[in-house]
């Protein structure tokens, strides 16, 4: 009698520990199940120049686009002015603003030619060029500019004057470049890739950020990478430079 009473407790508290395992096996799946379903869906890109027009873009601080920009083979190609009057600018810019993306663009500079990608800018009257509140990734003929010999942060791929890329990965000129920049204010990360490579990471935000550009020429601008949300550009820098193939994924 005593070993069927014993038995039949080992069985009863068999049978309780499975009930109680397969109950937390499923809670489990339910919890995964509801934690998928309230996670940010992943996101398409969107096209931010197809080809065909300006369409999404200006001239900083203008309300249109200049005859120096010209859509020549699929590409918005920058034509600068023969005769540059003083303060005379024609950076071009989004006119959305973003905060965490990637964005991916071909480019192709000329010979000895310098241009850049900015974003985070704020286009307003307390700022007049968008390099003053905009963090700047390097568009650069490494072998004939002279930005180039100024030291490695100032290369193509280099988060400008303060991280250099890891290699020089451009294309000869006349080429087209790939480029992939992400920016995640969220995971306080940048990075760059270039033609399949990725060349260049930086913080972003943060005090890690803020060591870095006291580190740089921009230490002391007041607006200076301040803002999580502002506008792309595409800088004029004096020299012919095209961009195509452009789109962005936001994060």
């Amino acid at each position: 009698m005593r070993n069927l009473i014993l038995f039949l407790f080992a069985a009863t508290l068999t049978i309780g520990c499975k009930d109680k395992s397969e109950k937390s096996q499923e809670k489990m799946e339910s919890e995964r199940i509801a934690e998928a379903q309230t996670e940010k869906p992943p996101q398409e890109w969107t096209v931010l120049f197809d080809g065909t027009s300006f369409d999404g873009w200006k001239e900083f601080q203008k309300d249109g686009v200049s005859d120096h920009w010209k859509i020549e083979d699929d590409a918005m190609v920058f034509h600068p002015p023969e005769n540059r009057k003083d303060g005379e600018i024609h950076d071009l810019v989004t006119e959305r603003k973003f905060t965490d993306f990637v964005l991916s663009l071909d480019w192709k500079i000329s010979e000895g030619g310098n241009s850049g990608i900015m974003w985070g800018v704020k286009e307003d009257g307390d700022f007049d060029r968008p390099y003053h509140t905009g963090p700047e990734i390097q568009v650069l003929d490494n072998e004939r500019h002279p930005d180039a010999k100024a030291g490695t942060t100032h290369q193509a791929g280099a988060l400008y004057d303060m991280i250099a890329p890891s290699k020089d990965a451009t294309k000869p000129v006349g080429e087209w470049n790939t480029m992939v920049i992400t920016v995640d204010n969220g995971e306080k990360r940048g990075s760059v890739e270039l033609n399949g490579e990725e060349i260049t990471t930086f913080p972003v935000g943060g005090e890690m950020w803020d060591t870095m550009v006291s580190k740089s020429k921009f230490a002391g601008w007041d607006g200076f990478g301040k803002f999580v949300e502002g506008k792309i550009v595409l800088q004029d820098h004096g020299d012919k430079v095209s961009y195509r193939n452009i789109k962005i994924k936001e994060l």
